[in-house]
């Protein structure tokens, strides 16, 4: 507190008199009571009284004058803002009104706190919740607000009176703000804040769902993990609940846990498997014994409220199908394993190029008379010659296509054909088999596209193949400049790296040991691609060791401009699938499944979406971000893109997308969601000629009642934080109006001066007096003269 009031004198040119007449009545007065045979306390008591009469004589020559500032009245302003949420609706423990009734009853216009402070004030009035908003009085006050935009309302009243004279802002609210970004709140430039507590600090029982988190991976068994953090407080009992629900109410899983201890958090991961593609939500709901099923709102709850108990969050699994070209130069069993394992995903689709024949020399003298293709393509459909493949032409067969073009000519030589797929995967073919275009058509493939690839071993791959000084080998993260006789061995054994323990896609088993006990009984493999080293920044997620105990690597990936590559050197990875027992699930097709999997999880395609969580003005909303690219996966501008969002209601709402500065090719949508729940949307992208690019669906919750009610508990470090920040302090609920009495002896922006003359008052000359009448009296009493 800051006192604003001086002694300043009236009469400075009497302030030597006056010393003088003080000096010489003092002298005066203690050489005649010195000379008196009176007992000393009597002495004592008479001069004291004469001398204080004669000072407050002298002081009245100087003039004294008491001096300050006070507030102008009506020239400052003042704030006073109320929270209008929900959580104001709690009542605390041993309190009989709610903590909104409580404020109410503080906010009255009759109180008297609220008119002294409109006496020297200019007070104006304001609500939050979702948004601020000016009233005239708080009998608005209705507490049912979503959400709690403290920082917001702050930062609007802070920009709003910029250079206007603020006295300063009172808040009286609980603290649990829910537009916070990692619980920080500033607000520069703002006025002094007086945040008013209402509510305790503890004492509600309340379990709460605090947060939810997904994780997506390529492990076949449980390729969703979804995160829940539960905390509680004054928890009855020893035991909790939480359990998952689908998107139509199943309960897929339930837990019985021991309660979270006071203060901390407990997490629990839940492993599913969605048993469809695309959008999902799911629910994750935290509660007491016997009251999963209660409603908030209906009684019967030990709880506060219900209204944290539960989060939904959203689980995008992609939707295909993802297309995946393998190109052979034989035909051999890995692909016979890939394609029996791929064919139980919907969502891979397997496309084949198997060269079952090398080009030939072509001699004139080896054929029939003016014959020009190849004998081993007679009578398949009656081909012309033009169509049939020639001699000095490989023969391939095309599988898994789509129509009769596709891969006509064999491996693609253009972008657009190329593009198409997410992942190619080359199996014993070798470098000269592409020509220059192809090859690097490949690297832009990976490298721009962000397509994925993936080579596996065998007699014509890798240094065999000659991809030495190519561009595929340029891609692969092993060096294929080996020098020197390679040592044949015989017998490998395979077993996983510390970094392939961490990739799910390679794991078969849920836990470390029994993946252990798979890995010890697979059996030995005897061909092995030999390579010189591993490139900077690739990974070795899986190696083999000979029976002479020599270790080589076997499994090598890394990322490759916007794509990834990798290399697979066991070159009969088909016999894992030899020593499989009769009637058991195939680990190899398991692991092939796994495998495309990661190849293709993070390809983009030509149509991108993304959400992102942001405020309109104080309201939160949801801004969808869409990437358009053309054939090329060059950015795609002038498009038109078009929303149809699915609400919680099953109500329709659709929005067009606008081209964003930020980027080529992105275009951005916001949403502000009314209603809480899960909701969907479809994106639907069209070129600018009117084709269509591409589609997607994407989804998102709201959830403000679960953000409002996230703690019961008043946020006193925020309400510190923010009176700190702002030069302000942090007022008990019950002392408004000892805060408001003190404000004029604060620092307020428009102030005024008043004087108080001090020795122009009777009191001073009746003090005077009155010491000498005393002075004398004493004397007389005594009978001195």
């Amino acid at each position: 507190m800051i006192v604003l009031a001086e002694v300043t004198l009236g009469a400075p040119n009497w302030l030597v008199g006056a010393i003088l007449l003080a000096v010489v009545g003092m002298v005066s007065l203690v050489g005649s009571y010195r000379r008196s045979g009176a007992p000393s306390w009597w002495r004592l008591a008479a001069a004291s009284l004469k001398g204080l009469g004669i000072l407050a004589l002298a002081a009245c020559l100087i003039e004294p004058l008491y001096t300050g500032t006070r507030p102008r009245p009506g020239s400052n302003l003042f704030l006073v803002v109320a929270d209008n949420s929900r959580s104001l609706q709690l009542s605390d423990k041993g309190q009989s009104q709610s903590r909104g009734q409580i404020m109410r009853g503080r906010l009255k216009e009759d109180t008297p706190w609220l008119a002294r402070l409109g006496q020297d004030f200019d007070v104006r009035r304001y609500l939050f919740d979702t948004h601020l908003r000016s009233v005239k009085t708080f009998d608005e006050l209705a507490f049912d607000g979503e959400a709690s935009s403290l920082k917001n309302s702050l930062t609007a009243l802070a920009d709003r009176f910029r250079g206007q004279p603020v006295a300063g802002i009172l808040v009286l609210t609980d603290g649990n703000a829910t537009d916070l970004v990692e619980g920080a709140l500033a607000v520069p430039g703002s006025p002094p804040i007086y945040p008013v507590m209402i509510g305790a600090e503890s004492g509600l029982v309340d379990l709460s769902v605090t947060q939810v988190a997904v994780s997506q991976t390529n492990f076949e068994a449980a390729p969703v993990t979804i995160t829940a953090t539960v905390e509680g407080r004054a928890i009855p009992g020893a035991k909790i609940g939480l359990r998952l629900l689908d998107e139509a109410g199943k309960e897929i899983e339930r837990r019985d846990l021991a309660k979270p201890a006071e203060g901390q958090a407990l997490v629990e991961r839940f492993l599913v498997r969605p048993e469809k593609s695309g959008v999902s939500f799911y629910t994750v709901q935290a509660f007491l014994p016997r009251e999963e099923k209660l409603v908030d709102g209906v009684g019967g709850s030990r709880e506060a409220t219900l209204a944290n108990n539960r989060r939904i969050v959203t689980v995008d699994r992609g939707t295909g199908p993802f297309r995946v070209l393998y190109v052979s130069g034989r035909p051999n069993w890995e692909y016979k394993f890939l394609r029996r394992a791929l064919a139980e995903d919907d969502e891979v689709q397997l496309l084949g190029l198997v060269r079952i024949a090398k080009r030939e020399p072509k001699f004139k003298f080896l054929s029939r008379a003016g014959e020009r293709t190849n004998p081993l393509f007679r009578g398949f459909g009656n081909q012309s010659d033009e169509q049939a493949e020639q001699y000095d032409q490989p023969v391939l067969l095309r599988l898994g296509i789509n129509d009769k073009d596709e891969l006509l000519g064999g491996f693609p030589k253009s972008i657009e054909d190329l593009f198409r797929y997410q992942a190619v995967i080359l199996d014993d073919i070798e470098a000269a088999f592409f020509t220059p275009d192809q090859q690097s058509l490949l690297q832009q493939f990976v490298s721009r596209r962000g397509g994925a690839l993936l080579m596996l071993g065998g007699r014509d791959s890798f240094v065999e193949g000659g991809y030495q000084r190519s561009a595929i080998g340029e891609m692969l993260p092993v060096y294929l400049d080996r020098t020197g006789e390679t040592k044949v061995e015989e017998g490998y054994v395979l077993s996983l790296t510390r970094e392939g323990w961490l990739q799910s896609w390679i794991r078969l088993r849920t836990n470390e040991q029994d993946e252990q006990k798979r890995l010890a009984g697979m059996p030995l493999f005897n061909s092995l691609n030999h390579v010189r080293a591993i490139k900077p920044g690739a990974a070795v997620l899986a190696e083999v060791k000979s029976l002479e105990g020599a270790e080589h690597p076997a499994l090598i990936a890394q990322q490759f401009g916007r794509g990834r590559t990798a290399a697979m050197l066991i070159g009969d990875l088909w016999r894992w699938n030899l020593r499989r027992p009769e009637g058991a699930e195939s680990d190899l097709e398991k692991s092939w499944r796994q495998t495309v999997r990661w190849l293709v999880s993070d390809v983009p395609g030509r149509v991108d979406v993304e959400t992102k969580r942001t405020m309109t003005g104080a309201a939160p909303a949801v801004q969808i971000l869409v990437r358009a690219r053309d054939q090329n996966f060059e950015p795609l501008d002038n498009s038109t893109v078009t929303l149809k969002i699915q609400t919680p209601d099953k109500g329709e709402i659709e929005l067009n997308a606008e081209s964003s500065d930020k980027s080529a090719g992105q275009y951005a949508a916001l949403f502000a969601p009314r209603l809480p729940g899960a909701y969907r949307a479809k994106i639907s992208v069209a070129a600018p000629d009117g084709s269509e690019v591409g589609q997607r669906e994407i989804g998102w919750t709201a959830e403000p009642q679960t953000e409002e009610f996230r703690t019961l508990a008043v946020n006193r470090p925020l309400l510190d934080q923010i009176a700190q920040q702002s030069g302000g302090e942090v007022i008990d609920v019950g002392r408004l109006d000892q805060f408001v009495s003190s404000l004029p002896n604060r620092k307020i922006p428009i102030v005024e001066t008043w004087t108080y003359p001090l020795w122009h008052q009777s009191s001073v000359f009746l003090v005077a007096i009155s010491c000498l009448i005393a002075e004398w009296g004493l004397r007389r009493w005594k009978g001195l003269p």
